[in-house]
């Protein structure tokens, strides 16, 4: 339908989520003899899965590309994939002189100190310019339901930050004051020793109350 999942698809060319989801550096199961026989090549045209270079004879006249390896990774030379796709917003690294780009996520559990910048979807640390770390990252990052779901988090978020420091905090703050009035609310710090302590009332109050009486 108009405004669907069609016309989501239709952003990227169709040989790009089927060459995401492809498995290479395997041996080629019509060459296993030969010792060219690693599948690290991609037809576009066909998107019959990954090939070696021996497959390619019957690729002649057809669009394909070579898949390389860093860390155990899978990585395309940009100066090949961008004749095909916008790759803008996508990291870039140099790897053996040549400029190439991540051809899937990384995910990162925890971001390097001092980085201001992340991957929009899988927070893999960044150079500023950039908003995702590989070509994976950009299909789901720039998709409808993403956009929707970043949105409701971030809403999420801010009402859990306005209830917790409107009812559960604020209550202790208010409780740790009714017991000891010159005593500043309690930072993060003394966070745990304010709620270990509400309980327990103190001497100087109550004396100043029963003089007062």
């Amino acid at each position: 339908g108009a405004g669907g999942p069609d016309e989501e698809d239709n952003r990227w060319p169709p040989w790009l989520k089927p060459l995401l989801g492809e498995h290479f550096f395997v041996q080629c199961k019509l060459h296993a003899d030969s010792h060219k026989s690693e599948c690290n090549m991609y037809c576009l045209d066909c998107m019959t899965g990954a090939l070696c270079s021996l497959c390619l004879a019957h690729h002649k006249d057809h669009r394909y590309i070579q898949i390389r390896r860093s860390s155990y990774h899978d990585v395309i030379r940009v100066s090949e994939i961008q004749k095909y796709l916008d790759i803008s917003g996508v990291q870039t690294y140099v790897i053996n002189s040549a400029k190439v780009v991540f051809i899937n996520e990384r995910p990162q559990p925890r971001p390097g100190k001092g980085v201001t910048n992340t991957c929009e979807v899988c927070d893999r640390s960044l150079v500023d310019s950039f908003r995702f770390c590989s070509l994976g990252c950009k299909i789901v990052g720039t998709s409808k339901d993403f956009q929707k779901k970043k949105r409701h988090m971030a809403a999420m978020a801010s009402d859990s930050e306005d209830s917790y420091s409107s009812s559960g905090h604020g209550k202790l703050n208010n409780k740790v004051q009714s017991f000891r009035p010159s005593t500043p609310p309690p930072t993060s710090v003394n966070y745990r020793t304010a709620k270990r302590r509400k309980g327990i009332p103190h001497r100087a109050p109550m004396g100043g109350l029963i003089i007062q009486y």
